[in-house]
């Protein structure tokens, strides 16, 4: 099951989903079409705890290089400078789901910080903490990273046409491991890309 709420990974989940014949399951948050939970928020929150529920999409105001999300606040607590929309359970489905993809569609050093103001989801726990969940990985407009867990901490895995590892390295505020020369991210082809027309989008 994978699930999803915003236009850029229900796309995705959906292409991935008309390639693979109709898998993977896919449930998009807040679509009437595509959502086959019934109780809101508080059934899906009991499926990823069941282990119902493989990959989420998640993104953040702010993402760390420790793979730590602020869904809250910018600046003193109480008195913030930004507001964000708010975690919505993200601290739980971090740590219960076993694939969590990031993604941010403004990768700049505004957005993916050294370290974020507000932990609304940490990255990573301590060895004692049982723990199922994690990233996996960060999309961007820019490239993708994986997330190691172990290390906590992201390496660079390929680059988008038309972009660069030195500008990847520009716009990233925190350190991330990566190769000399950054494979480039494999564009789908005309094939694939035009097998998701208007008629699935939510």
């Amino acid at each position: 099951v994978q699930t999803c709420a915003l236009p850029i990974s229900a796309a995705a989940v959906l292409l991935a989903r008309e390639r693979g014949r109709g898998r993977p399951y896919v449930s998009l948050l807040q679509s009437r079409k595509h959502n086959f939970f019934t109780d809101g928020g508080r059934e899906l929150f009991d499926c990823a705890g069941q282990g119902r529920i493989d990959v989420f999409f998640l993104s953040g105001g702010e993402i760390d290089g420790e793979g730590n999300i602020n869904l809250v606040e910018i600046g003193e607590h109480g008195r913030p400078k930004v507001r964000f929309p708010g975690s919505f359970g993200s601290g739980h489905l971090y740590y219960v789901v076993p694939k969590v993809i990031l993604f941010r569609t403004e990768h700049s050093r505004r957005t993916l910080v050294p370290k974020v103001n507000f932990i609304s989801a940490p990255g990573g726990s301590p060895d004692n903490v049982y723990r199922t969940g994690g990233p996996i990985a960060l999309v961007t407009n820019r490239c993708v990273f994986r997330f190691d867990r172990q290390r906590r901490r992201f390496s660079l895995a390929s680059v988008h046409p038309g972009h660069s590892v030195a500008e990847v390295i520009e716009h990233t505020w925190f350190e991330f491991d990566r190769p000399d020369q950054g494979p480039q991210t494999r564009a789908p082809s005309d094939r694939k890309s035009t097998r998701l027309n208007s008629r699935h989008i939510p």
